[in-house]
């Protein structure tokens, strides 16, 4: 849930629910719960050469850190997000830090991280038509000193292209056990003002990993607007 105060400031809060089903070719105990509830703090600043928007998240250490779901230590991510619009193609780029390595709609990882690390991302989206919208991107996660891994999905082989996280629940270590860099792709629809239906691919290349999404978000205020007329 959001909270617009003027056209600059808006705040953010929400709580994640999980629902992991492990493959059946693999022996992991499923982990259904709560993750960390998180307040974010908005700041836009538009403008006709380039639109900027900073965003400063706090995460409530309430998730289990023994299922993945938590680290079991307040966090925080900071990301800087710049853009500006040519008709329909809109070019992107991110920068942050934070200590701990956030999800995205298209790529909920399986795992969560506490160190330091700082964070970029670049890409465009473009309107393909009048409800469509094609996007691409890439991403690069550099940490920084000590690290811990908390694993969702460990079921202890031996991991594969740094996959910590198949191996054991919890790994700490240096930076290179949290580093991550890859690509995203993609499609999204709104219908109306209401609903917007994504569908993405993600490509971690550090961990030789893929990622499918799809997200369906409800605009309750403008559903709510439209009673009201």
């Amino acid at each position: 849930m959001g909270y617009d105060f003027n056209r600059h400031f808006s705040a953010d809060l929400g709580v994640p629910f999980y629902f992991i089903r492990p493959s059946s070719s693999i022996t992991v105990t499923s982990a259904n719960g709560v993750g960390d509830p998180f307040l974010g703090v908005r700041l836009k600043v538009p403008n006709p050469i380039v639109n900027f928007d900073s965003v400063l998240t706090g995460f409530v250490p309430a998730g289990d850190s023994k299922k993945g779901l938590g680290t079991g230590r307040g966090t925080f991510d900071w990301t800087n997000h710049f853009d500006h619009s040519f008709s329909g193609l809109k070019p992107f780029a991110d920068a942050g830090i934070a200590n701990t390595i956030v999800s995205t709609q298209m790529f909920v990882r399986p795992y969560t991280t506490l160190g330091f690390n700082t964070h970029f991302q670049g890409g465009a989206t473009y309107e393909i038509y009048r409800f469509f919208t094609l996007g691409a991107s890439a991403y690069d996660i550099l940490p920084a000193g000590p690290q811990t891994v908390f694993s969702r999905v460990a079921h202890g082989a031996a991991p594969q292209h740094g996959r910590v996280f198949e191996a054991n629940q919890q790994t700490t270590g240096g930076a290179d056990i949290a580093r991550d860099n890859g690509f995203s792709t993609w499609l999204e629809a709104s219908l109306g003002r209401v609903v917007d239906i994504e569908i993405g691919f993600t490509r971690s290349m550090h961990y030789d990993l893929n990622s499918i999404s799809v997200m369906v978000g409800l605009n309750l205020k403008q559903l709510y607007g439209r009673r009201v007329q």
